[in-house]
């Protein structure tokens, strides 16, 4: 029984093969692709050691209901392989803290719904891992201090000696702040500025 499927789905077929970890699944998605290429069910269920008719209804579901995934569980990849890497990108550039926040990432991104364990094995399966990240000194900019004390000499001289300038600062740092852990790719070092044992610069004035 051959079947047609365009490029795109064959494309798609081959990344769900490459990510499932369901061998009922996987069968499936086998049985499928070879038919489109022109296998007999014969051909495909001794190639899988199914029976033939565990074959056929593999590809009687595919064709009448699109069926992949086995009614009684079984793991699926539901991004795409654009979309896979897409997220594997932003997630390469961006720190994301918890599973939670990845799962919101793709909900608002694709509409596509994973569980914590489903994105967990997700995360581990495309090379990221949970550790915390690389607190490196921050560094004083030193042509944004330059304008500031520029700046600041104007202002004196445009005040005088009987006007008073005041300085209100709004930060409210953390002492003592611990980077947190988030997702990274695994052996890739991602860098957080902080400040002493801070994150935050404390500035004083009155």
């Amino acid at each position: 029984m051959k079947i047609f499927i365009t490029d795109e789905q064959k494309a798609e077929f081959e990344h769900l093969h490459h990510t499932c970890r369901d061998k009922r699944e996987c069968d499936r998605i086998k049985a499928v692709m070879l038919a489109s290429e022109g296998w007999s069910s014969v051909m495909i269920a001794q190639a899988l050691h199914l029976h033939e008719t565990t074959v056929n209804r593999h590809i009687s579901d595919y064709l009448n209901h699109r069926k992949i995934k086995p009614e009684n569980g079984g793991s699926q990849s539901h991004l795409s392989e654009t979309q896979t890497q897409e997220l594997i990108a932003y997630l390469t550039a961006n720190l994301l803290p918890t599973t939670q926040a990845v799962i919101r990432l793709v909900k608002e991104a694709w509409d596509i719904s994973y569980t914590v364990p489903g994105m967990n094995k997700w995360l581990h399966h495309n090379g990221f891992s949970y550790k915390r990240p690389t607190g490196v000194p921050h560094k004083f900019n030193a042509e944004q201090q330059r304008a500031f004390m520029e700046t600041y000499g104007k202002l004196k001289q445009e005040a005088g000696d009987h006007e008073p300038i005041l300085f209100i600062d709004g930060v409210h740092p953390t002492q003592g702040t611990k980077l947190a852990y988030g997702w990274m790719r695994k052996g890739q070092k991602t860098a957080v500025k902080t400040t002493g044992s801070r994150t935050r610069l404390n500035l004083m004035g009155a």
